[in-house]
């Protein structure tokens, strides 16, 4: 079984990212369940605007499309900006978007039979906000998000320290995380066990 963490973080690589430090708590999870896991840092690569699965000449989404139907399970990680998902995070959504009118042998939207869930951080409260935007979009495009399929981390409302800079709320956010690896893995099993159906037409 394959699982996809796409990193919203605005920070492009090599600087480091809170967003990356807590999905790893996710990853490392998924991996002792003998998931494959691979990241992707969406902000270091040229996504074209759009609802297209290829926006044409050098736009790097393809290859990123490709690992998602690839992978049983995705995980969406954004950092809060606003009290809103990053602007990195909603390119990335609207460029999904193109999967809910692609279809599998069976008919199927590609993203059935597929779970997701959600990793948020912020040094500013929105983080059930930031949640509830992309899990609604992620199940508009065919996702199943299971039960507690997301972890976040942040100390309240207005400015504050950064995840990786200040321990406090950490067991928290890392509980909750392995206890979201651990619903994704076993809904992506029982729905590789029993798929979803082609919807009636």
């Amino acid at each position: 079984m394959k699982a996809l963490i796409i990193n919203c973080t605005l920070k492009a690589s090599p600087e480091p990212s809170n967003t990356e430090a807590l999905a790893t708590v996710v990853a490392e999870q998924l991996a002792k369940d003998g998931v494959d896991v691979d990241f992707v840092r969406a902000v270091d690569l040229d996504i074209k605007p759009g609802v297209t699965s290829d926006a044409g000449a050098g736009d790097e989404w393809p290859p990123v499309h490709e690992k998602l139907l690839d992978s049983e399970i995705l995980v969406i990680a954004s950092p809060t900006w606003l009290g809103r998902l990053s602007s990195v995070a909603q390119r990335v959504l609207e460029r999904m978007d193109a999967m809910m009118t692609e279809t599998d042998e069976e008919g199927r939207p590609v993203a059935y039979n597929r779970v997701a869930g959600v990793v948020v951080t912020g040094n500013e409260d929105g983080a059930h906000h930031v949640i509830s935007e992309i899990s609604g979009a992620l199940g508009d495009i065919g996702y199943t998000v299971p039960g507690q399929a997301w972890t976040y981390w942040h100390l309240g409302p207005g400015p504050g320290p950064d995840y990786v800079d200040d321990e406090r709320g950490h067991d928290w956010s890392h509980k909750t995380g392995r206890a979201m690896a651990a619903n994704l893995h076993s809904v992506a099993r029982a729905l590789a066990d029993r798929p979803l159906g082609s919807p009636p037409g």
